[in-house]
């Protein structure tokens, strides 16, 4: 990517540009100008060849004006300044009268940088790509006869953003971004199995794709596979659950987190609105969002409304203090933005939306944990969910359980699904272990049609009496 910042600014009018931002928001409470610019690449090799290949480069510009809770939006592909009057007219157009509050105060700057500015999509040739995966299929086979079919992928992408304000602040921030992925199946003469682990973040492109990295990803990927074969079909029922660390945190994510963002709440639509303050969970429960982790997946050396991150404390020893916000939601509730206005690129409006959100250490052992099980059900890892908002109820899928008797794991099994409600869940939690984990950095959170890459964790966690389906007759 050859473009600029300067050059985006520039090739949108330079000075006129920020004048004709400053002249639409004068009857605004709040707004800005994004500009954007982004390229990325997938590959999927799979069943032996290479699946897909695809690469996008794309840019634009998005104007945002607000009033009260009115947000009048206009995006454009072309990078210009007649396209930025247009976009101009159409907010003016649907604000019409006079803003209703002093608008509010541009974020403060920040020379803080949480990655670097190496384009992945750069940092290997076309031919290099492919090959990796050619090898990784080649050695994820070579693991186990059993294994029947693979499937490797890897994603590389780079964002350049441009923030101007009414008053000509500018903010300025390129993202880096790397994933990659390996799943197998493999088969017996009676059943088959699957699993699958990947790894990604923002830090330098070549630091994640190493043969050590990739070759231990394709032995978990397998060695899941292969716990699938002996699998037994899991029972249902009321039961204690074990989580395990990490990767699990995507049900902290999902069941809690969005409720826990600025707009639901203020709406009154979450399941936790109106209980600021009060205890929603025992005292060894403490949840964070974080998105100033150096090189995670879902930090952000500024948010998309050019807001510095915060690591914003949401739950304290099981009080709840605190909501994740964007500046529009922030200012109609009276409290400061948290650093969380992200948006998926310049055509979407940016919300308020988690970036590391994780529990916080307990001081129990895992040992210790599983030790006070009688029987359970252990969820070492998940798949997909849904959750419905407004009742924070949840189901989801284990790709990796156990039964538990008398505090040891035992028989693996399948097709567990995990059902509750977030706000029930989180009184439900009895034990918080003390080996707190992120995952691996793979995840993506879908709000509103939007998708941003975010970070979860957790340490193990012991939650009573939890509802778990299962096909066992």
């Amino acid at each position: 990517m050859t473009q600029t910042h300067s050059d985006d600014l520039n090739r949108l009018g330079g000075s006129a540009a920020l004048a004709r931002v400053a002249d639409t928001l004068a009857k605004a409470d709040d707004g800005e100008l994004f500009i954007e610019q982004s390229q990325s690449e997938s590959f999927v090799f799979d069943d032996g060849r290479l699946r897909s290949a695809s690469f996008d480069e794309s840019g634009g510009f998005g104007l945002r004006a607000v009033s009260g809770e009115t947000a009048a939006y206009a995006h454009s592909s072309d990078l210009s300044l007649d396209a930025l009057k247009r976009a101009s007219q159409t907010c003016s157009s649907i604000l019409g009268g006079p803003r209703s509050a002093s608008i509010d105060v541009s974020p403060a700057a920040t020379s803080r940088k949480l990655y670097g500015s190496d384009n992945p999509v750069e940092a290997m040739g076309f031919a290099a790509k492919v090959n990796l995966l050619e090898e990784v299929d080649k050695f994820t086979r070579s693991l186990d006869p059993r294994v029947k079919q693979v499937s490797a992928s890897l994603g590389m992408s780079y964002q350049a953003v441009t923030i101007a304000r009414a008053d000509g602040s500018i903010y300025r921030d390129i993202r880096p971004l790397v994933r990659f992925g390996v799943s197998a199946v493999t088969e017996n003469n009676k059943t088959s199995g699957q699993g699958s682990h990947g790894f990604g973040g923002r830090g330098a492109p070549l630091s994640y794709i190493t043969e050590d990295n990739w070759q231990a990803a394709a032995r978990e990927a397998v060695r899941q596979a292969l716990v699938g074969l002996d699998a037994a079909p899991a029972p249902a029922g009321e039961m204690d659950v074990l989580l395990g660390p990490g990767w699990p945190g995507i049900l902290l994510h999902e069941a809690i987190g969005h409720g826990l963002e600025g707009d639901f709440n203020r709406k009154g639509t979450s399941a936790f609105a109106g209980l600021m303050g009060q205890r929603i969970a025992s005292e060894d429960v403490t949840v964070v969002d974080d998105g100033t982790i150096p090189d995670r997946r879902g930090s952000i050396s500024i948010d998309d409304e050019g807001t510095s991150p915060n690591c914003t404390t949401l739950i304290e020893k099981g009080i709840l203090v605190g909501f994740m916000q964007d500046r529009m939601n922030a200012r109609l509730s009276g409290v400061r933005p948290t650093g969380n206005g992200r948006r998926e690129s310049y055509a979407h409006v940016p919300l308020p939306r988690m970036t590391n959100t994780y529990m916080l250490n307990g001081n129990r052992h895992p040992d210790e944990i599983l030790a006070s099980m009688k029987n359970g059900l252990y969820a070492k890892s998940f798949g997909g969910g849904q959750v419905d908002i407004t009742s924070g109820k949840f189901v989801f899928t284990c790709t990796e359980a156990y039964i538990i008797e008398n505090g040891k794991i035992m028989q693996p099994v399948k097709g567990a699904i995990l059902i509750g409600a977030g706000a029930v869940a989180l009184k439900q939690i009895a034990m918080v272990g003390n080996d707190m984990a992120l995952d691996p950095g793979i995840g993506t959170c879908g709000k509103a049609g939007q998708g941003v890459p975010v970070g979860v964790g957790q340490p193990s966690l012991r939650i009573n009496n939890l509802t778990v389906g299962g096909t066992a007759t």
